[in-house]
């Protein structure tokens, strides 16, 4: 019986299916690796992320990964590239009806923006809780994707409009993004942030209104 042919058959058959379920087109294979190094980073951090896992949850062979990315560090620096497409997506430039008619008005959409993008991505709260607890080259390259991309979002709506004179907006800014940044980790932990509940909705429209009150007491 087993050097029956009709025996192996079935065998034979499911090794040459399994190969089928891979993704054959390239920008597809593309786009399936890279989905898949993000979601795995969002939900295990890197010390689970490797070239093994990735493939395992892409479906698809590890060499494909080393052809496409070469190796883990490129796939790396393509996560950090999709960050920027990350702020284009979930910040966008389209004002939505607003009227950016000062500096104020920009920061405060940028604020509130910021704030709603940060809670709907579990991999970029990954990142930002990396930033201050990993000091790592991998984590670098990441953390100076997504700032590099906020800048040049905000190069590119600031056009003419200027802080008030006397105002370090290097400085404001960077204690407003770590705010926001604070007060969604805080929530996604802990549920609050200082006493502050940030449940409900209704808790998120005190915390934005609270926002919207420091951004104009600086800004006007």
């Amino acid at each position: 019986m087993l050097n029956d042919p009709m025996v192996l058959t079935p065998v034979a058959d499911a090794i040459r299916v399994e190969p089928e379920k891979r993704i054959r087109d390239r920008s597809a294979t593309e786009k399936a690796i890279l989905e898949a190094a993000k979601s795995l980073l969002a939900e295990e951090g890197f010390q689970n992320f490797g070239v093994n896992a990735v493939a395992r949850r892409a479906g698809c062979d590890k060499q494909l990964i080393y052809r496409y990315y070469g190796g883990l560090n490129g796939l790396v620096e393509a996560i950090g590239a999709d960050l920027g497409t990350w702020v284009k997506d979930r910040i966008p430039e389209d004002t939505g009806g607003m009227f950016l008619l000062t500096y104020g008005d920009l920061m405060e959409r940028l604020s509130l923006l910021f704030l709603e993008a940060l809670r709907d991505d579990s991999l970029v709260r990954r990142i930002v809780a990396w930033e201050v607890s990993e000091n790592t080259e991998q984590v670098r390259r990441l953390s100076e994707a997504r700032s590099k991309a906020l800048a040049n979002w905000l190069d590119r709506m600031r056009g003419s409009l200027t802080p008030p004179k006397g105002v370090d907006v290097v400085a404001v800014n960077a204690i407003l993004i770590a705010a926001i940044q604070h007060l969604v980790l805080s929530a996604s932990a802990a549920g609050q942030c200082a006493g502050l509940a940030l449940k409900t909705p209704k808790d998120w429209e005190k915390a934005a209104t609270a926002l919207k009150r420091i951004v104009r007491g600086v800004y006007g």
